[in-house]
Order: structure tokens, then C-alpha cells, then sequence
């Protein structure tokens, strides 16, 4: 049984052919408590995505999860870090050196990796 770690996942979908999506409901199966923030509006399972142009505050963070295209980001990169996550995972097309040197120097964990992936291998 995995530790739990409160996650938010940036870039949160109802669009069920997304991997935001399919994150979320992995989250859910596992037992895992996630914040689904992002552009669009609607519900994931029940939770209501939260705006991110009004970057909501979530306490307590351990994971950020990106599912916002690189050349998206910089303008994120504040708000990502104000949330004081333990770690980011970079999830394929997410990857921005700048963000990550940011996150770096603040001691924040950076992972280049897929949240499918760790969850199902235990990695998360």
C-alpha cells in the first residue's frame, strides 16, 4: 500500500481520452487524494476542477502532476511553485528545463516520468 500524497494534477480534463483524465481516475483506484486543477470546466469523478487562471490555493501539497504542454508552462511557473510541492512530476511533453531548475533550487523533487507508469510500478 502506497503512502498517500495529496496531488494536484495541472491541466485536469473531463475529456476521457486524455491522460490527465486517466490519471485522475488512477489516482482515485489507488486511494491517492488529488486537487484537479485546470482551463476547462466540469468534474472528474465527482471533483470539480478548480480554475487555474485564478490560481487556487491547495495546502498541504506532496505531488504536482503536469499535464500542460512545456510551451504552456512558464506562465505557470509561479503558481506551480506558491503551491510548495515536495515534488513535480514532468509527465511526457511537460518537460521544461527552466521550471525544473526553479523547482530544483527550492528543494523540490523533479521527476521526468509518467504517473501511469509509477503508480502501476509502485514508484509514486
Amino acid at each position: 500500500m502506497m503512502t498517500p500524497k495529496k496531488t494536484v494534477i495541472l491541466g485536469a480534463t473531463t475529456n476521457s481520452s486524455r491522460y490527465a483524465f486517466v490519471a485522475a481516475n488512477m489516482l482515485e483506484e489507488y486511494g491517492m487524494e488529488y486537487i484537479p486543477v485546470g482551463i476547462k470546466t466540469g468534474k472528474v469523478n465527482g471533483k470539480e476542477i478548480l480554475d487555474l487562471r485564478q490560481k487556487p490555493e491547495v495546502p498541504d501539497v506532496h505531488t504536482v502532476t503536469l499535464y500542460i504542454g512545456a510551451r504552456n508552462l512558464p506562465e505557470w511557473h509561479d503558481y506551480i511553485l506558491s503551491l510548495h510541492p515536495k515534488r513535480i512530476i514532468f509527465n511526457p511533453g511537460t518537460e521544461d528545463q527552466s521550471l525544473m531548475n526553479k523547482a530544483k533550487e527550492q528543494g523540490v523533487e523533479t521527476v521526468f516520468g509518467c504517473t501511469l507508469v509509477m503508480l502501476r510500478s509502485d514508484q509514486f
